[in-house]
């Protein structure tokens, strides 16, 4: 792609991305949501592959769908109540129609069925940006509505995506598809605690943004994308490679890794909160994504692949690793010492 329509298009995502997270008024809010969707579509085509222009085909009629609910619950809201703000949400059937809006926006069940089909036919980096950059304004509008939003529905939403999004990773072998799954099942976690501790959800999709961020930049690295290819990628990079290992596992929210801290925290106040049962049936159901993330671990690390006599050994080359992917991994990793100070910022 050329270097200034790149630049152009990346310009294009921040200033989308401010302008919604920045406003008070639904227009301002959904024209940021519309600048962000035109600036994403022409990086997930670039390829000008079939599978790619057909994941932005797919992406374009979800977003432009969902968008168009979104104003239209906002209207519908201005029109009962004589309010455009975002945080003035008040009409029932506003709010339903403002969450059926986000959760296709984010992916959520039953919302999910475009997000892994996306994934798969975008390339490492774009695919990055679609489960973290492009996911944030619609978190952020959660955020700002959440006390007008329905308990149970959320709740229902959030217990649903942890499981299919666990339970479908289960058989992929695609590793954009897995992480599209792993994206569901957290957003799953972000949306159960959204109700009772809205700044809880924002920390959770940092942390799950932060990992991510660590896991694409290393695929991209050792160029890997499924797991025949992860199995030999130790050749490339080899302390890397193991360094990935710990970043899946920090993303499973194994302890004493950092993507242990936001569940713990999630899990604690679902207690507080007298949710005893949907605590633990949330913990139960991680354990399926734990599954698939153990066994992208163990790719991770094989050194000696189950290959057929005729598969193309890869050669080790001598890459340098990038300063900013190394730095990512080892937040990914070693962060939970420092939860106190991250619990303690206002």
């Amino acid at each position: 792609m050329n270097p200034q329509a790149k630049l152009i298009f990346s310009t294009s995502l921040l200033l989308g991305t401010t302008i919604t997270i920045s406003s008070n008024h639904w227009i301002m809010a959904w024209a940021g949501l519309e600048i962000n969707t035109l600036a994403i579509l022409p990086l997930i085509s670039k390829s000008h592959h079939p599978r790619a222009v057909e994941a932005s085909t797919k992406y374009f009629l979800v977003q432009a769908t969902a968008s168009t609910l979104l104003l239209f619950s906002s209207m519908m809201n201005a029109w009962y109540t004589g309010q455009w703000d975002i945080t003035q949400l008040t009409h029932p059937l506003s709010c339903m129609l403002l969450t059926t809006a986000i959760s296709m926006k984010l992916g959520l069940v039953p919302f999910h069925f475009w997000f892994p089909e996306v994934l798969q036919g975008s390339s490492l980096m774009t695919s990055l940006l679609l489960a973290t950059v492009m996911k944030f304004p619609p978190t952020i509008l959660l955020f700002l509505t959440s006390p007008s939003l329905n308990p149970a529905l959320l709740c229902a939403m959030a217990i649903a995506s942890a499981a299919l999004g666990g339970w479908m990773g289960l058989n992929q072998t695609q590793i954009r598809k897995i992480m599209a799954f792993s994206s569901i099942s957290h957003l799953g976690w972000m949306t159960i605690i959204l109700i009772y501790n809205p700044k809880l959800t924002l920390m959770t999709f940092y942390l799950y943004s932060l990992t991510t961020a660590a896991i694409f930049f290393t695929l991209d690295a050792t160029n890997t994308l499924k797991l025949s290819t992860m199995m030999a990628a130790w050749s490339k990079i080899p302390t890397l490679t193991a360094t990935l290992m710990l970043a899946l596992l920090s993303l499973a929210g194994l302890p004493p890794l950092t993507g242990f801290l936001p569940k713990w925290l999630i899990i604690q106040e679902l207690t507080k909160q007298e949710l005893t049962a949907t605590a633990t049936i949330i913990a139960l159901l991680s354990l399926l994504g734990l599954f698939f993330y153990l066994r992208l671990a163990y790719c991770a690390t094989i050194t000696l692949p189950p290959n057929p006599a005729n598969h193309m050994k890869q050669w080790h080359t001598h890459k340098s690793i990038n300063m900013l992917t190394s730095t990512l991994i080892m937040l990914s990793i070693m962060l939970l010492p420092m939860s106190p100070t991250i619990l303690t910022i206002p």
